[in-house]
């Protein structure tokens, strides 16, 4: 793991140094949100890869999350996407490759960068199964932010609430804070974790951009005795 993380950085850090600034929604962590939305009319496809080992000792047993998100700016404050999300499972005796549900997702910032001593962004999400016998949820994040310079902090807090008379509500977090080298290039680290369960991880976080297309790799190690071993999580997007 540590090989694989050293050849990424490096990858990375070497693959932007020739390229310029990106716009729209560039982000700058795989975890956590910032205090960003789609410019009005504009629009953007991404694609994440989330990738879970449960249990060190057992390193056939893995998990791989693909997801495709379209987002559209509806306003310069307020946007709105769609995901389309696919699970595969492998283990020693079988890979199994299913379709795992969809989300709607929508953001709204609450004034202009700076112009509160903490900038404020408010996130909805309905999240539906693929499994109609399974209970759909809502996800409601409260995303908090403030640039420094070249050096940026975020957190947001995360309720998850199963939607059925009497369902369970999850409090979640994550939280980042890096440091921009270049416009193209940004480095930081990331935790995440569930207040609820007590699961928690850590990990570092690097960030690409060019004018059209950004990409980002994050690594977390679980820091609990119920949290997965490793998460690791690509994550791409093209301007369109």
């Amino acid at each position: 793991m540590k090989r694989l993380l050293i050849i990424t950085l490096l990858g990375f850090g070497i693959w932007s140094l020739g390229f310029g600034e990106a716009f729209a929604d560039r982000r700058s962590y795989v975890w956590t949100y910032e205090y960003m939305t789609m410019p009005k009319g504009m629009a953007e496809v991404e694609y994440y890869n989330t990738l879970e080992y449960a249990d060190a000792n057992t390193p056939k047993v893995s998990t791989w999350k693909h997801l495709f998100e379209y987002e559209y700016g509806i306003t310069d404050r307020w946007d709105i996407s769609m995901y389309q999300q696919f699970k595969q499972t492998n283990t020693a005796a079988a890979n199994t490759l299913s379709y795992d549900g969809y989300k709607i997702r929508t953001r709204y910032r609450i004034g202009e960068r700076n112009s509160l001593p903490i900038d404020t962004l408010l996130y909805l999400e309905y999240i539906g199964k693929n499994d109609l016998s399974a209970l759909n949820q809502a996800e409601i994040k409260l995303i908090l932010a403030k640039d420094i310079g070249r050096f940026n902090i975020a957190y947001n807090q995360i309720l998850k609430q199963t939607l059925n008379s009497g369902g369970a509500t999850e409090h979640e977090y994550a939280a980042g804070m890096h440091l921009e080298f270049s416009p193209a290039l940004k480095i930081g680290i990331e935790g995440k974790g569930n207040y609820s369960a007590g699961s928690h991880y850590v990990g570092p976080t690097i960030s690409v951009a060019t004018d059209k297309f950004w990409a980002n790799f994050g690594i977390l190690k679980g820091l609990t005795s119920n949290a997965n071993y490793i998460q690791s999580r690509f994550l791409m997007g093209i301007h369109i």
